[in-house]
């Protein structure tokens, strides 16, 4: 494996600067470059990058409504999350003759030093499902929910974000009416590592497709990662490079910026998954502006699996 440009340690300390510098200020995609549409990339599979993908339905007829995004914002009191609110937001797609409960959803999962709103707030989620569905995508929901800086799995100071997932916040989207014979999952940094786990373990029965974007994995436990995990054995239980086998017959797709220090782990973790890779290594950073322009061709990509 390639060596990496910083230690691991300082990684995860820019990762969480950036992410929570990100919420003061929103990032442009790079000059010159199309909305979804990237530069020539170095692909996962040899693919070509985060190129758009055809659409899986065809645009509305004349004459009928467009189709629009309605935004609900709540919270809850998980056992799992002691002395804090849990906030969460779901994006609903409405369009002509589709109804609630035979609409799908895909569930976003934050980085460190941040929240459900990143998705929405700063990487413009509403906008980017709405152009979607304008160009005749198959509508499906998309939720986010907070999940501190926990790495989405138990901890010894008796957080359990995956148990609060699968008990509380996944039950909480059935109750919304959706369809979650159909689920996606979908994250970033922290979170790309959160939704690889998550479905490695197999606890969702609907899922259908995974989608990582510049995902902390690692494949070695060591010091610099103690606010990831909180031993050598917690590490093991988690280890998402062994856990890889898991994800044979599941649909997936991996992103990572080719300036991103992850970059050497995410080419060793893909190097090793079995089946099928979308994505790949496309010019950018461990930033906003990446994942903006990555998360179109990401929506479609979840949006054809879940069709």
């Amino acid at each position: 494996m390639d060596e990496p440009q910083l230690d691991r340690r300082r990684m995860l300390e820019l990762g969480a600067g950036l992410l929570g510098a990100a919420t003061l200020a929103a990032c442009s995609p790079p000059a010159g470059r199309q909305d979804g549409v990237g530069g020539p990339s170095e692909g996962a599979t040899g693919g070509s990058g985060p190129v758009a993908q055809p659409s899986t339905s065809t645009p509305a007829a004349p004459g009928t409504p467009a189709p629009r995004v309605v935004v609900r914002t709540d919270s809850f009191v998980s056992r799992f999350r002691p002395n804090t609110d849990t906030e969460w937001s779901l994006a609903i797609p409405v369009v002509a003759g589709y109804e609630r409960d035979k609409m799908p959803v895909a569930l976003f999962l934050h980085g460190t030093g941040s929240d459900n709103r990143f998705l929405f707030d700063n990487l413009g989620i509403e906008a980017v499902l709405q152009r979607y569905l304008a160009d005749g995508g198959t509508p499906f929901a998309v939720a986010s929910v907070d999940g501190g800086d926990t790495w989405w799995h138990r901890r010894t100071d008796g957080t359990d974000t995956g148990s609060m997932l699968i008990d509380e916040f996944v039950p909480l989207l059935a109750s919304q009416g959706l369809d979650l014979g159909r689920f996606g999952l979908f994250g970033l940094s922290m979170g790309g590592f959160g939704v690889l786990l998550l479905a490695s373990q197999g606890k969702i029965p609907g899922l259908r497709a995974v989608a990582a974007m510049s995902p902390a994995v690692f494949s070695d436990y060591d010091d610099s990662l103690e606010d990831a995990f909180d031993s050598p054995e917690d590490f093991a239980a988690n280890d998402v490079f062994a856990l890889r086998p898991k994800l044979a017959p599941l649909p997936k797709r991996i992103d990572c910026g080719t300036e991103d220090s992850l970059l050497p782990y995410v080419k060793d973790y893909v190097a090793g998954l079995p089946g099928h890779v979308e994505g790949g290594f496309q010019p950018g950073g461990h930033e906003e502006a990446y994942w903006r322009l990555i998360l179109p061709a990401v929506l479609s990509f979840l949006g054809r699996q879940l069709a």
